[in-house]
């Protein structure tokens, strides 16, 4: 039996799974969880539909990426669906001048949310994404602003060039900032041409992610 819109009864279901999936959780759902919670026989059952619904347009897939699920038109209902997205945890501010003293310390469970496309992130890495605020205007020329939020992936070491969140341990600050390793000094290189870099040595320094994104709210 087929629907109005020429899909097979258990296409129409997988696709409101996909659409009520994407709306709940804000990315789009595996292969397993549509096979285990809509109980299909197997995964490769899943496949086959999931290739119906791409050949008729209603779904759009990406193999090189984990959920790799889109859907490009409607929801079937005439409404257009919003780009798939996720949330990540906005854990306080971070200058983008002169290091901020006594760097805020919050809880990502508790913290505010920031909604990000899915575009910045495979999801399989999304947990490893948070957000900042930056205040001040050292990385202007990297067209990074005040107010601005950057997307950072947690990791302990960069490469040069990279911008990153750079702790000064004996200084207890977070600075935004570009790492250039140069020998036995860390050189931390701001974005605008006005402003001086910040000279320090490797012990004194921990990175506490790599920027990834940015997102700025144009009023």
């Amino acid at each position: 039996m087929r629907t109005a819109n020429g899909l097979s009864l258990r296409q129409e279901k997988i696709l409101g799974y996909i659409q009520e999936f994407l709306h709940k959780n804000g990315y789009p759902p595996a292969i397993r969880d549509i096979q285990s919670d809509l109980k299909i026989s197997s995964t490769s059952v899943v496949a086959y539909n999931l290739k119906a619904l791409q050949e008729k347009g209603k779904i759009a897939r990406d193999g090189k990426v984990s959920r790799g699920i889109t859907i490009p038109n409607s929801n079937g209902h005439g409404h257009m669906l919003p780009p798939p997205s996720f949330k990540v945890p906005l854990l306080g501010v971070i200058t983008a001048g002169s290091p901020l003293p006594d760097p805020e310390d919050v809880n990502a469970d508790a913290a505010e949310k920031v909604e990000v496309p899915l575009t910045f992130a495979a999801t399989d890495k999304l947990g490893a994404i948070y957000a900042l605020r930056v205040r001040g205007h050292s990385m202007i020329d990297a067209l990074i602003d005040d107010g601005d939020i950057v997307l950072l992936r947690y990791q302990p070491t960069a490469e040069n060039g990279q911008m990153i969140a750079a702790r000064l341990l004996d200084e207890n600050a977070v600075t935004l900032k570009r790492f250039y390793h140069e020998g036995d000094r860390i050189r931390l290189q701001p974005a605008n041409a006005t402003m001086d870099p910040i000279y320090t040595t490797p012990e004194n320094l921990q990175i506490q992610g790599r920027v990834v994104g940015v997102l700025r709210t144009l009023i």
